[in-house]
């Protein structure tokens, strides 16, 4: 197939009917009062969904490479907690690992700090902590921390591994320390293979956001649920939260896209 033909015919329609169909909606939203009410009502909880995503999706990326690390280094120990973490977390569904860390973990933690802290409390330098002062949208947090760093350490290890050994060994051999090689050597190229699947994680975690509002967390779900339960306008309540997560989702899937596309012609120069 000719280049001029191959790039009509990739041209991507898809995206130019899901604009038009974004627009139009906009400009619907806009022109109708309810439609117009109801979007401000579930706009609010944004911010939220937003935060929660961020913090999240950093703090597991965290975790996920010191799990990833832990799984290829040198100790048989370290090797199999890394193994039981990752199998253990994976397969726990996560709107019941939210419920558990929620009611079950937050409690346990509480009880632990309170007995660690003990004799700080009983000389008066720390308070005692409560179940009700760890608030829930941080339980929320760590759910989701927790159940996605599992996920992302598997991204990690494979894209790692998918560096040359040959490279690895030219690194030993000019002296550089295991810090300076994977700082320098390893990581630069893994990212490009971590990337793609990084970024379906973090949309993953965009959508799977929206569970949080079993615990009432204030997300955009959150803000529907209690508009369509005093309204009882249950369509057009979750047309627009449907509306709202596809903007996010599409925008953040295509700014990804261009990042991928960026690091690549970085490459081959």
């Amino acid at each position: 197939m000719p280049p001029t033909s191959r790039a009509k015919s990739d041209f991507p329609w898809w995206l130019a009917v899901a604009a038009a169909l974004a627009v139009g909606a906009a400009l619907f939203i806009a022109a109708s009062d309810l439609y117009a009410q109801v979007f401000a009502t579930v706009a609010k909880g944004i911010g939220i969904t937003v935060f929660v995503t961020m913090v999240a999706f950093a703090l597991a990326s965290a975790i996920g490479l010191g799990i990833a690390l832990m799984g290829l280094s040198g100790s048989r120990w370290l090797r199999q907690i890394a193994r039981f973490y990752v199998e253990i977390i994976r397969g726990v569904p996560m709107l019941v690992l939210l419920f558990w860390i929620a009611f079950a973990g937050a409690p346990a933690f509480v009880a632990a700090w309170n007995a660690l802290t003990a004799p700080l409390q009983s000389a008066g330098l720390l308070g005692e902590l409560l179940v009700r002062d760890v608030s829930l949208l941080w339980r929320a947090i760590m759910a989701l921390t927790i159940g996605y760093s599992a996920f992302i350490s598997e991204v990690f290890r494979a894209g790692i591994q998918a560096v040359e050994k040959g490279q690895i060994e030219a690194a030993k051999a000019l002296g550089l320390t295991r810090t300076q090689r994977f700082r320098l050597i390893v990581f630069p190229q893994a990212i490009r293979t971590i990337l793609p699947p990084l970024g379906n994680d973090f949309v993953a975690m965009v959508k799977d956001s929206s569970l949080v509002s079993v615990l009432g967390v204030a997300d955009i779900t959150q803000m529907g649920k209690i508009y369509a339960a005093g309204s009882f306008r249950f369509f057009e309540t979750y047309s627009i939260v449907a509306y709202i997560y596809l903007i996010l989702t599409v925008g953040l899937s295509l700014a990804l896209r261009a990042l991928e596309k960026r690091l690549r012609r970085q490459h081959q120069q």
